[in-house]
């Protein structure tokens, strides 16, 4: 919801759904409410029950309404990277003349020239994100507008994914009684919030493990420019206790958050815990260095796949290095076992607001950060933005009698000078031919003006000149 400067997003994971109210006061974004229920109708970042969704969705709703004191109609949603695909268009306008300042209008229109893509039927157009406008052949423009030019260009990023997980996200908002307002990819809501201006320019790598998934996300040049999706996240972790242990999956969650670590040598094989198992009356004693066994090799299996995909694309080296969150990022050790594969720029990220100082936050409140510090050039390319179109002139006729007849009159002695310079062998076949296209064109004018007083009475005269010229 955006009213004045309040924004509200929303965070729709595997695991959880975090809604959170923030509130902008002079160019600072503070966090006022939060809410944070247990995800139903998920599986790996995907929604697969609207129903039990949208009844998650409308009790995080619910929740952040009661601490914010606010009432929540619109928000603004983040997307997973599921199968995103990057691509650079161009687009070219030509502006009205020489004279003109490139206004608002003129940036849409080249916008939607660069959005005129041949996309798939299965995939829907995400967003675009301007690069750098050309006026006249002089680039590296980011906001053209007051210039003065006679030829429009732009260069961007247009960002595509897959039409089932877009339209499950909306059928989800409407259902939860809500409208969306934007549509916010989770890396770019992470990068705004985790990553410095200088870590967006010279290239970053984020790692946001999640409960059904890990991604890897590459911010360059300011732009997102390349997102991998690992489905496994958090949740394999717990499955992988649950069945080793053989205890129930609510009961292994509780394992890993009390007692996991994520290296096993950094943990003792002489502390216990018990372990309520399937079949047994009494709880089993189970050591810290077995459970740190099993997670770490859910971990680095997770490590190395990330590993082996951003080495195929040289993304291991960048100035940057790996800035890690999400719920998964909390799990003890899990930075030092990332350093054994990606290096020690390492680093993990953790909102610094009061109420989400944990990094399950770091979507939902980037998600704010995001949208708060959205400027005009990409409103407009999200659609977003109020542009004050010229009203499109009639094509109908506007203007009083007395200016229309010299324009009707010229139009008829130019025909009458065309008859005349036809030959006379030639007549005959010009008064078949052009008798009755000039009654067909001229009788809808007849129509169309009659009972218009001199106006039409002139036509009469015009129409009987013909049919004496032609007798």
């Amino acid at each position: 919801m955006r009213n004045q400067n309040i924004f509200v997003s929303l965070d729709i994971g595997t695991t959880s759904i975090k809604v959170v109210v923030a509130e902008e006061i002079n160019g600072q974004v503070n966090i006022i409410g939060v809410g944070n229920e247990r995800a139903q109708g998920l599986s790996r970042g995907v929604i697969v029950d609207i129903d039990a969704t949208a009844e998650a969705v409308r009790r995080a709703v619910h929740q952040a309404e009661q601490k914010a004191n606010v009432s929540i109609q619109e928000v603004a949603v983040g997307v997973p990277s599921n199968q995103l695909a990057i691509e650079t268009v161009h687009g070219m306008i030509a502006v009205a003349s020489e004279n003109r300042e490139i206004t608002s209008v003129d940036v849409d229109n080249v916008i939607q020239a660069a959005r005129t893509r041949s996309i798939p039927p299965e995939r829907e157009i995400l967003s675009i994100k301007p690069e750098e406008f050309i006026v006249d052949g002089f680039s590296g423009i980011r906001d053209p507008r007051g210039m003065i030019g006679v030829r429009l260009e732009l260069y961007a990023s247009l960002i595509t994914g897959p039409k089932t997980i877009i339209h499950n996200i909306r059928r989800v908002i409407r259902q939860a009684g809500l409208k969306i307002n934007e549509l916010v990819l989770q890396p770019e809501a992470i990068a705004e919030l985790a990553l410095s201006s200088d870590e967006k320019n010279f290239g970053t790598v984020i790692i946001d493990m999640g409960g059904g998934k890990t991604s890897a996300s590459i911010y360059y040049d300011g732009q997102l420019k390349y997102s991998y999706v690992n489905q496994e996240g958090g949740d394999y972790v717990t499955k992988d206790i649950s069945v080793i242990l053989n205890t129930s999956e609510e009961s292994a969650e509780r394992l890993k958050r009390e007692y996991g670590y994520a290296i096993a040598s950094q943990t003792s094989d002489e502390e216990y815990f018990p372990v309520e198992t399937v079949g047994k009356e009494d709880p089993v004693r189970v050591d810290e260095h077995y459970l740190a066994e099993i997670i770490e090799a859910r971990m680095r299996q997770i490590f190395q796949t990330l590993l082996d995909e951003l080495d195929k694309i040289d993304a291991l080296d960048l100035p940057g290095g790996f800035v890690i969150t999400g719920g998964g990022a909390t799990l003890p050790g899990v930075i030092d076992l990332a350093k054994e594969y990606f290096g020690e720029r390492v680093r993990l990220f953790i909102p610094e607001q009061m109420g989400v100082r944990n990094p399950i936050y770091t979507t939902s409140v980037g998600i704010s950060h995001y949208v708060a510090g959205l400027d005009d050039i990409h409103r407009i390319a999200q659609g977003t933005y109020q542009i004050d179109r010229p009203a499109t002139q009639s094509t109908s006729t506007s203007l009083p009698p007395q200016q229309e007849v010299p324009q009707a009159r010229s139009h008829v002695q130019s025909n009458v000078r065309a008859a005349k310079q036809e030959t006379a062998p030639g007549y005959n076949d010009y008064q078949a031919s052009n008798q009755s296209d000039y009654y067909e064109e001229i009788e809808p004018v007849v129509q169309r003006n009659k009972g218009q007083g001199k106006f039409s009475q002139f036509i009469e005269k015009i129409k009987a000149f013909f049919e004496s010229f032609f007798d």
